[in-house]
């Protein structure tokens, strides 16, 4: 598992954007359509996703594969059953004391994407 992004869900992706990009001055560093954006955070290779999907904020930890991740964990509450992205699939969880997270794969991404 390796953390990759910070989860931050949003009804307000503009306004969203516009706080992290104007007033806390993190630079873009890449958008998925209309619903996603993520930020580079300083001295770090872990980014800031803002996002209108739906889900609660966490940490997302990429893995080889989420569908056998959650079948190695099968004790764990799942909060967003497995659904694919672009490039892959991710599923959110909540841990014994109530927090969300997530665990994500590319497996759908090859070398040359």
């Amino acid at each position: 598992m390796k953390p990759t992004f910070i989860y931050l869900p949003t009804d307000d992706l503009d306004g969203t954007v516009r706080f992290y990009r104007d007033d806390l001055g993190l630079d873009e560093a890449w958008r998925e359509g209309d619903d996603t954006v993520a930020f580079a955070l300083p001295d770090s290779d872990v980014q800031l996703m803002v996002s209108t999907a739906p889900g609660e904020h966490g940490p997302m930890y990429l893995v080889p594969s989420a569908a056998e991740w959650v079948r190695a964990h099968p004790d764990l509450e799942v909060v967003l059953p497995l659904e694919q992205i672009p490039g892959g699939a991710t599923v959110g969880f909540r841990d014994p004391a109530g927090n969300a997270f997530h665990v994500f794969d590319q497996a759908g991404l090859t070398a040359t994407s």
